[in-house]
Formats: structure tokens, C-alpha cells, sequence
């Protein structure tokens, strides 16, 4: 996208310790599966914190799409993926931003 800033961290622990620094995201697209935190998780502490910022997740295991639906994810990429699908739901909100 045009003029974003685009962060990449090594897993969910990290994205909250940068959050708390008070920096802030507009969108947050996290796998379920990682090291520290999963992404459910990360998903729930964001959303209590940050209720506005946009949450995409993604995962190879369809059950978690109706567990992060219910955590207040706001778009579920199930894995494999194309790009171009991730590029679509970005865009989605980043329209709906403006």
C-alpha cells in the first residue's frame, strides 16, 4: 500500500512490547502458530487494548477461522494462500479507512 509503514517482528511478544511503547498500527496480520504467543492470543490482548485496529489472521487449520471470527478477528486468510488474496483484504480495509 501507498505510504505505510510495514513492521515485521519475530513473534507475538514483540508486537506487544512495541505497542506498549506507545507506538500504534492500524492493521496487525498474524499466523495462529508461533513461537512465545500464538496469534489468538495476541488477537485478544490487542483487541482489549485496541478495540480500532484492524486484525487479520491467518492459519493452514480451518478450526481456528471460527475461533479468531470469535476473538474479534477482523478477516481469517486460510493458508496456502495467494498473494494477491492477502493484497485483496488489505486493501478492503485500507479503502475503508479513507
Amino acid at each position: 500500500c501507498v505510504n505505510r509503514e510495514v513492521l515485521s517482528f519475530e513473534n507475538g511478544s514483540l508486537v506487544l512490547a512495541h505497542l506498549n511503547q506507545g507506538h500504534e498500527a492500524d492493521m496487525i496480520i498474524s499466523d495462529v502458530e508461533m513461537p512465545e504467543m500464538n496469534g489468538l492470543d495476541l488477537l485478544a490482548r490487542v483487541k482489549k487494548q485496541r478495540p480500532g485496529t484492524v486484525f487479520i489472521v491467518m492459519s493452514g487449520v480451518e478450526d481456528f477461522e471460527k475461533k479468531a471470527r470469535l476473538a474479534g478477528a477482523d478477516a481469517f486468510l486460510g493458508k496456502p494462500f495467494e498473494l494477491n488474496d492477502l493484497f485483496r483484504i488489505v486493501q478492503d480495509f485500507v479503502v475503508q479507512e479513507a
